[in-house]
C-alpha cells in the first residue's frame, strides 16, 4: 500500500531542498506522510552536506587503509598512530556558504566546528589550518570578503588559544560568487584513548553539554547543499555565531570528562545540529534514541521542536554516558560554567523518538536516515582534454626582469604577511615553523619529545580546471612534496572537495575524474585518505567555481633537529637542481599572469618519479646533508629561488640552461622538483648520481640582486617591496 503526498507537504519538502521523488520516496519509506519536525529531520539527514548522496558512490575509490591508520573515514576525523602510544588526528571540512554570507563569522564557526570534529576524538587541538579561495581583487565583494573571513579565523582562533600555522590564500575571478574557506585541526592523543560516536547500547543517559540553543543556523546544513542566486543574502539567518571562549570550556571539559571515564560515546553537534548527532550516534550503534525536548537548554523562548533539532547553533556537544555516572558529569560541566542536561536515553527500538510538551513529535526508523539515505550514480562526462603547449607555444617576457616582478606581486604569489600577522602563530610555544618562516610546511613539535608534526593544504585549482585528473594527483603529490620538504614522513591525507552543481554531467565529470587522479596518487605515494569533506553547489547563478579539490596533509618528523626550511640559504652555498626539467608552461603561473592566458595542458604528474626524488630529498634532509629544501610548484624555478632569497635576505645568480628557452628554465612547471641550497654539492650530487635521481648546480648563493646573467638582475630590496606591498596596498592598510 502506498500513500499518495498532499500537495502542501510536498511543496514545504521542496522548501526544504527535497527533489519530488526524494520526498516521495520517503513517504514510501513510512507508508505515511512525515510531520513537519520529521520532514526536517529527513530534510537535513538527506541533505549533500549530511548525505554525500552524489559523491559516497566514488569517494569509495580512495584507499583508506595504511600501517599508521587507527581510523579511517566514517568518523568526525581520521585517526593515525605516530608512535610511543601518541595519535594524530586531523580533518578538514568547507564553510564556504557561511562565509560568503556573513564573512566574520561564517570562517570563526568554520574553525570552531573543526575543532570540535578533533576533540570530540579525544584529542587535544595543537594546530590550525586553512585554505583560502576569494574572488578577483577588482570585483566589490572581494575585499570586504577578504577583510572578514580573515579577521573570523584570527579572532575565533586566537581566542581559543591554538596556533594558525600554515594554509594558502588564491584569488580568481571564478571565486566571484562563492569564495571558499576550508579549515583544517590537527590533535594530539593517546593512542588508546580514542573516543567514537556509536552508541554501544540502550538504556544508556544522553546528555547535552555546552552553550544553549538558539535559532541560529536552523537549515544551515541545506543551505550549504544549495547553490546561490541574487537573493543568497536572505539566508543571512541561517549563519551561526560562534564564541571562542565557550569553545575554550568545552575544549577543556570535554576532555576532563573523557580522563573521568564517565564517556560511551560522544559527538559535537554540527552541521544538522542535534538531529545529525543524535541520529548517527544511534544509528552507527545500531540501537534507538528517545530525547525530551523540554530538557533542552534554550536560550530563545518558545522554541518549537523543529527549531531545536534543526539549529546549527555553536559549542555543543552530546554525549552518551556510562550506567550511573550521571553526577560525573554533572560535576565537571558545573566547574566549567557549561549548560547540561540530560535529555534522553538509548533505546533498542532502532528509532528516533522525539517529545515535546508531553507529545511526540517526531517517530522514524533510523535506516531511512542514514544507511538507507539516497545513493545517486549521476551521469556524468569526461572533461576535454587540453592540449599540452610547447615553449615556442608561449611568448617569451619582452623584459624578464619586469616579468619576475609582476609574477611575484601577482595576488597568488604575493607574500600573505598582512593575513598571517593576524593569527597567534605560536602560542602553546610549540610551533617550530609556521606561515612567517619560509618552510614548505607548518610544523608543530610534539610536547615533551624529540618529534614534530608536519602538516600542509595545497590544490592548484587552474590544474584541475584544465584536466581533473592529472589535477587531483598533482594535489596530492604537491601535498606530499611539501611534507617531504621539510623532512617530514608523509602518513596520510584529508580532503575538502569544492565543487559546482553535482546534477550537472560536465561538473560530476569533474568530481569522478578529479577523485580518480586523486586515489591513484593516495596509492603510488602510499598516501591514505583518512577524513574528509564533500562540499558541492559551489556556484551562483548557474556559474560554479573552478574546481578545487583541497588536500590538507600530515607527516611525522622523527627528530625535529633534523628539518629543512628554505629561510636559511646563505652566500656561498650551491643551488642544487633535483628533478628534470622540460619546461612546462600549459596551465602555468606565468601564463595566466604575464602573458593572459589560462589554456594548455598542466603539467603531467609521474608518481614513480615523485616517490623516488622524494625519498632521496628526505633521506638528505634526515641524514643531516641538507637543512635548505624548496619544493618548485607555482612560478617554477624562479619563484622558488626568489622566495628563498627573500626569506634569507640573500641575493643568488642562476646559470644559463642552453637546453631550453630561458622563459620555460625560468616559469616552467615541472613536477617532482626541489631546489636545495648546500655547502657541500659535491656529496649531493655523487649521492643523486647513485640513486638515480637527476641533480645539477644550477646557481651560487650570493650578493643582494637576483640575477640571470645576460639576461636580468633584480635588487632584493625592489622584489621585497613588489612581492610584499601587494597584500597591505590592496585592503589599504
Amino acid at each position: 500500500m502506498s500513500v499518495a503526498p498532499s500537495k502542501t507537504m510536498a511543496e514545504t519538502a521542496a522548501e526544504y531542498g527535497l527533489k519530488p521523488d526524494e520526498y516521495a520516496l520517503i513517504v514510501r519509506r513510512l507508508n505515511r506522510e512525515p510531520n513537519p519536525v520529521e520532514l526536517g529531520v529527513f530534510s537535513v539527514m538527506w541533505s549533500e552536506h549530511c548525505s554525500y548522496k552524489s559523491s559516497r558512490r566514488h569517494l569509495s575509490k580512495f584507499p583508506t587503509k595504511g600501517p599508521r591508520v587507527i581510523q579511517g573515514p566514517g568518523e568526525n576525523a581520521g585517526v593515525v598512530d605516530i608512535g610511543d602510544g601518541q595519535a594524530c588526528i586531523f580533518k578538514m571540512e568547507s564553510h564556504n556558504h557561511p562565509s560568503y554570507i556573513e564573512p566574520y563569522q561564517g570562517a570563526a564557526t568554520g574553525v570552531g566546528g573543526i575543532m570540535r570534529d578533533v576533540f570530540t576524538m579525544g584529542a587535544r587541538p595543537i594546530a590550525l589550518l586553512n585554505a583560502l579561495r576569494f574572488g578577483d581583487p577588482g570585483h566589490p565583494k572581494t575585499k570586504r570578503l577578504v577583510s572578514g573571513v580573515v579577521s573570523g579565523i584570527g579572532g575565533y582562533g586566537n581566542c581559543v588559544g591554538v596556533p594558525t600555522v600554515a594554509g594558502e590564500t588564491n584569488f580568481h575571478r571564478g571565486y566571484d560568487g562563492n569564495i571558499l574557506v576550508n579549515a583544517m585541526c590537527v590533535g594530539l592523543a593517546d593512542a588508546d584513548k580514542i573516543f567514537y560516536s556509536a552508541a554501544p547500547s540502550p538504556g544508556l543517559p544522553v546528555v547535552y553539554y555546552g552553550s544553549k540553543t538558539g535559532r541560529d543556523g536552523i537549515h544551515g546544513a541545506t543551505m550549504a547543499s544549495a547553490e546561490f542566486d541574487d537573493a543568497s543574502d536572505e539566508k543571512r539567518p541561517t549563519v551561526q555565531v560562534g564564541d571562542p571562549f565557550a569553545e575554550k570550556l568545552l575544549i577543556e571539559a570535554t576532555l576532563e570528562l573523557m580522563a573521568s571515564g564517565a564517556v560511551a560515546a560522544i559527538q559535537d553537534m554540527g552541521a544538522a545540529g542535534l538531529t545529525s548527532s543524535s541520529v548517527e550516534m544511534a544509528g552507527k550503534g545500531g540501537v534507538g534514541v528517545e530525547l525530551d525536548l523540554d530538557r533542552v537548554p534554550q536560550r530563545e523562548e518558545g522554541m518549537s521542536a523543529y527549531e531545536m533539532m534543526l539549529s546549527e547553533s555553536q559549542e555543543r556537544m552530546l554525549a552518551i554516558l556510562k550506567p550511573g555516572r550521571e553526577a560525573d558529569g554533572e560535576r565537571i560541566f558545573a566547574k566549567w560554567g557549561l549548560d547540561a542536561a540530560t535529555i534522553g536515553r538509548t533505546t533498542d527500538t532502532g528509532r528516533i523518538v522525539l517529545k515535546h510538551k508531553g507529545e511526540v513529535v517526531c517517530d522514524l526508523p533510523l535506516g531511512p536516515l542514514s544507511d538507507d539515505a539516497p545513493l545517486y550514480d549521476r551521469p556524468w562526462v569526461a572533461p576535454t582534454p587540453q592540449p599540452r603547449l610547447a615553449a615556442a607555444d608561449v611568448p617569451a617576457p619582452a623584459d624578464y626582469a619586469e616579468a619576475v616582478l609582476k609574477l611575484m606581486s601577482a595576488p597568488d604569489m604575493a607574500s600573505k604577511r598582512w593575513l598571517w600577522e593576524q593569527y597567534d602563530r605560536h602560542v602553546m610555544a610549540d610551533t617550530l615553523e609556521d606561515s612567517s618562516t619560509g618552510a614548505d610546511a607548518g610544523i608543530v613539535r610534539v610536547h615533551g619529545s624529540k618529534k614534530a608534526l608536519a602538516m600542509t593544504s595545497d590544490v592548484t585549482p587552474r590544474y584541475v580546471q584544465n584536466d581533473p585528473y592529472e589535477g587531483g594527483k598533482q594535489a596530492v603529490a604537491e601535498a606530499w612534496r611539501n611534507l617531504t620538504a621539510v623532512g617530514a614522513e608523509p602518513i596520510a591525507i584529508t580532503d575538502n572537495l569544492n565543487f559546482g552543481n553535482p546534477e550537472r554531467p560536465e561538473i560530476m565529470g569533474q568530481i569522478v575524474r578529479c577523485i580518480e587522479g586523486m586515489a591513484e596518487a593516495c596509492r603510488a605515494l602510499d598516501f591514505p585518505v583518512v577524513s574528509g569533506n564533500v562540499s558541492l553547489y559551489n556556484e551562483t547563478n548557474g556559474v560554479a567555481i573552478p574546481p578545487t579539490p583541497t588536500v590538507g596533509a600530515v607527516g611525522l618528523i622523527a627528530d625535529y633537529a633534523r628539518r629543512a626550511d628554505f629561510s636559511s640559504m646563505k652566500a656561498g652555498d650551491a643551488l642544487v637542481l633535483v628533478g628534470e626539467t622540460r619546461g612546462e608552461l600549459g596551465a602555468s603561473m606565468y601564463l595566466r599572469e604575464i602573458v593572459g592566458r589560462e589554456d594548455g595542458a598542466p603539467p603531467p604528474v609521474d608518481l614513480a618519479v615523485e616517490r623516488r626524488n622524494g625519498d632521496f630529498v628526505r633521506n638528505l634532509i634526515q641524514s643531516g646533508q641538507a637543512s635548505v629544501v624548496h619544493d618548485l610548484s607555482d612560478g617554477g624555478l624562479i619563484a622558488a629561488l626568489a622566495e628563498m632569497a627573500l626569506a634569507a635576505g640573500v641575493g643568488a645568480q642562476l646559470l644559463v640552461d642552453d637546453e631550453l628557452p630561458p622563459h620555460a628554465w625560468l616559469f616552467g612547471e615541472d613536477q617532482a622538483r626541489y631546489l636545495v641550497a648546500t655547502a657541500v654539492s659535491d656529496a649531493l650530487l655523487a649521492a643523486a648520481e647513485a640513486a638515480g635521481v637527476p641533480a645539477r648546480i644550477v646557481g651560487e648563493a650570493g650578493g643582494e640582486v637576483l640575477a640571470r646573467p645576460g639576461l636580468f638582475s633584480l635588487d632584493l630590496t625592489r622584489l621585497r617591496t613588489a612581492h610584499e606591498g601587494w597584500l597591505p596596498g590592496y585592503m589599504g592598510v
